[in-house]
């Protein structure tokens, strides 16, 4: 099933541009959707709910067209905003319950399906506490709580490690994990790439208002890249890098070559074949998520 499909989807708020134009076709799974505050994630999410209705273009969410049957939609999605917006006087029980009656379980099923749900993400013990007493994480929980608790197909969790010290990040961040062996699919607004990486298979990079890559996690982190150090100088071995297609970053003997298509091995060994460059240290390299933002950024 397609998570998101988008064709041209653009919104302005006046003058700024959110979304320009952007086409997307995302599977199920757990997807990240990452970039800086004001790259139009929440813009997406909004659009995604039908909270926002597009200037141009499309968005369909489940395979349902968003602007056609709305209600289809957000019987089948959680949303997790960002936004502190729990009634603080309320406990989390009763919160989650009513938010479970809203969407048409009985209130007998709302009350036990709360007290589950509530359970799941820990907080069985402090349910029937008032929400204005929580802390950041037991907030964050809460609100987590009440997107899961209609048994959603799709859950939009933003920023949902905003505000957490170490611990509670690392907690909600291993709920997140969890959500897809319940057979929930998730969609993790963040700019916090890190967090992406940990818990999500495909990830959507945005800046601008701009898609800068759309793809599987795995895939876009593998880029082939080779560390290595030399006896002499690099600058001959560079310039034979340079020639096969090869970005190279070094400082002093120590280099990085990273090669888009192909073996990156192959391309240094004839290399080094070529220019009888002594060897001291050769290894693979690792490329992080935020290498392929920045990278990706650097093409716009």
């Amino acid at each position: 099933m397609t998570v998101l499909a988008t064709t041209g989807l653009t919104f302005a708020y006046g003058d700024v541009l959110a979304l320009d134009g952007i086409d997307l076709d995302v599977p199920a799974g757990r997807i990240g959707l990452v970039g800086a505050n004001g790259a139009g994630k929440t813009t997406l999410l909004k659009l995604m709910l039908g909270i926002l209705d597009p200037q141009a273009g499309g968005v369909r969410v489940l395979e349902h067209d968003v602007g056609q049957d709305p209600l289809a939609v957000r019987s089948r999605v959680g949303y997790m905003p960002e936004a502190a917006t729990l009634p603080p006087d309320q406990t989390a029980a009763d919160f989650v319950g009513y938010s479970a009656e809203l969407a048409g379980l009985p209130p007998k099923a709302s009350r036990q399906r709360a007290s589950d749900v509530l359970a799941l993400v820990g907080l069985q013990e402090e349910r029937f506490r008032p929400i204005g007493g929580f802390s950041t994480g037991m907030t964050q929980r809460t609100k987590l709580a009440q997107a899961l608790v209609h048994d959603p197909d799709l859950v939009l969790l933003d920023e949902p490690t905003a505000g957490l010290d170490p611990e509670g990040r690392d907690e909600m961040l291993d709920l997140i994990e969890r959500l897809g062996g319940f057979g929930i699919d998730v969609v993790v607004s963040s700019h916090v790439l890190g967090d992406i990486e940990r818990t999500c298979d495909w990830v959507v990079m945005l800046d601008g208002g701009k898609v800068l890559r759309s793809g599987p996690l795995a895939g876009l982190e593998a880029t082939g890249t080779v560390l290595l150090e030399v006896l002499d100088s690099p600058a001959v071995l560079v310039a034979a890098l340079e020639r096969r297609g090869a970005a190279v970053e070094h400082e002093g003997t120590r280099m990085q070559v990273r090669v888009e298509d192909g073996d990156p091995f192959t391309v240094v060994r004839d290399a080094l074949a070529e220019t009888g460059a002594g060897l001291r240290r050769l290894s693979s390299g690792t490329t992080t998520l935020e290498d392929v933002f920045l990278r990706a950024g650097d093409t716009l």
